[in-house]
């Protein structure tokens, strides 16, 4: 069978006199360069810099750890300080104390997350759950029936201790009548959305 190109031949190292063909010659070229530095610099952890420009004058760079520090290091007088991995001072214990922190507090919300829906999703039934609900977690419809429901409270309260206080001081006055329920949340003018009240 006969070969339909020449192959792979060895170039004669003299300047390419089409401008098209230098182009692309340096275009290519250039990546190389760039590749086989990158290699290097993976392999032996050099710090390198590769400063190129174009035959039309683009300039073209590769550094590791990054130009500008290979030549600040290379300009100045001054030994550079010891290259250390990104996480050589990070124990990787530390990283893992820290990622189960954070799956806790994760989970920590997300649990809260499931009670702060289930609350919004069901209907109030008494001032007795607002009473013992946490305040910060509260929004302003639900504070605001709660500010109503304890000016409730407080005007019947001091409405029965007037009451007593008119009365003579019975052993039946001073029992806490434990069976009365607090007032239904609709008796305020809540409705939580989406139960059509």
């Amino acid at each position: 069978m006969k070969k339909t190109s020449r192959g792979r031949q060895r170039i004669a190292m003299e300047a390419i006199e089409n401008a098209a063909a230098r182009k692309v010659c340096f275009s290519k070229r250039r990546a190389g360069v760039f590749k086989k530095a990158a290699e290097l610099s993976v392999l032996c952890g050099a710090e390198l810099a590769v400063l190129a420009f174009s035959p039309s004058g683009k300039p073209f760079s590769f550094g590791n750890p990054s130009v500008d520090s290979v030549f600040a290091r290379f300009l100045s007088a001054w030994p550079a300080p010891p290259r250390h991995h990104p996480l050589a001072g990070v124990p990787v214990q530390a990283l893992g104390r820290e990622e189960s922190q954070l799956a806790e507090l994760l989970e920590a919300e997300r649990r809260r997350k499931a009670a702060l829906e289930a609350a919004i999703f069901r209907p109030w039934g008494t001032v007795a759950d607002l009473l013992n609900a946490d305040v910060k977690a509260l929004g302003m419809p639900e504070l605001g029936l709660l500010q109503r429901a304890l000016e409730w409270v407080r005007a019947e309260a001091a409405g029965r201790a007037e009451q007593l206080a008119f009365q003579p001081l019975q052993p039946s006055n001073v029992a806490v009548n434990e069976g009365a329920a607090a007032p239904n949340l609709l008796e305020f003018g809540y409705a939580p959305q989406g139960y059509g009240f």
